[in-house]
């Protein structure tokens, strides 16, 4: 098993990418703290389905936005399973607004999730990481890291700030040697977008747009994160994993 013996923390566990992560996590051996902040059945119910198989996790309430809730996630993970090896940022939030209806209620609810939150919890992280000789931080983006969505500019440039947060963190960290990349999905079947890719006439224009023919699962995910939180990707930081069936090339 590819993470036996790693300690992970992974934000936004208890549904879609980050349940997926967790479980996969699991599978190869790490001991997983699956945060959440309003899903707490659906994280517990993962917690137990771990431990049912023989793992090692808990779930931990913690709004990753607020930095004072970030200090619980690295203590659970510390008095849990006495180290913190891996971190993988997927909490995230996307709200449907038009450039010319824009709030400031939602850039700070959208930044502070994906951008503000990501970044504190890294950097605390990262100093928990050190104690360990290291670690692995994982960051879930979007292929609007690169490509603009109509109707949601500010979650698009969230995720186009964590391509930078990403490369910062990488360069600075290197020498404590942790590791920090990002996985870019492009479209994932998940809760937060369930009811749009669902609607025959948008599912098919996108299917349309995939060179692979199909929406993707939170599964197709989890190799990837699985690989970059192990010791197979020794040599790779500061980089993002696009996985998205090959929508980009169109």
């Amino acid at each position: 098993m590819r993470l036996q013996g790693k300690v992970a923390i992974v934000t936004g566990a208890g549904r879609g990418i980050g349940r997926a992560i967790a479980l996969g996590y699991a599978r190869e051996g790490a001991a997983v703290v699956l945060n959440y902040s309003r899903s707490r059945e659906a994280a517990d119910d993962a917690a137990k389905s771990i431990r049912a198989s023989g793992g090692k996790a808990v779930a931990v309430r913690a709004d990753v936005s607020s930095l004072e809730d970030h200090e619980t996630l690295i203590a659970a993970a510390l008095q849990e399973f006495g180290a913190l090896h891996i971190l993988v940022n997927n909490a995230g939030i996307e709200i449907h607004e038009p450039v010319l209806e824009a709030s400031l209620e939602t850039w700070e609810r959208t930044i502070g999730v994906n951008l503000k939150g990501a970044y504190f919890l890294s950097c605390k992280a990262a100093s928990a990481m050190m104690r360990s000789g290291g670690g692995k931080i994982v960051n879930i983006s979007s292929v609007h890291d690169v490509e603009p969505l109509r109707n949601r500019a500010i979650y698009s440039i969230s995720k186009g700030g964590m391509m930078m947060l990403v490369k910062s963190l990488a360069l600075e960290l290197a020498e404590y040697n942790i590791h920090v990349n990002a996985i870019s999905p492009g479209a994932i079947l998940t809760d937060m977008n369930r009811k749009h890719l669902t609607e025959p006439a948008r599912r098919d224009r996108l299917i349309g747009q995939i060179p692979v023919g199909r929406i993707g699962d939170p599964e197709d995910i989890v190799g990837a994160a699985v690989f970059l939180a192990s010791s197979e990707s020794d040599y790779v930081t500061g980089t993002t994993i696009y996985v998205d069936g090959g929508l980009l090339l169109l």
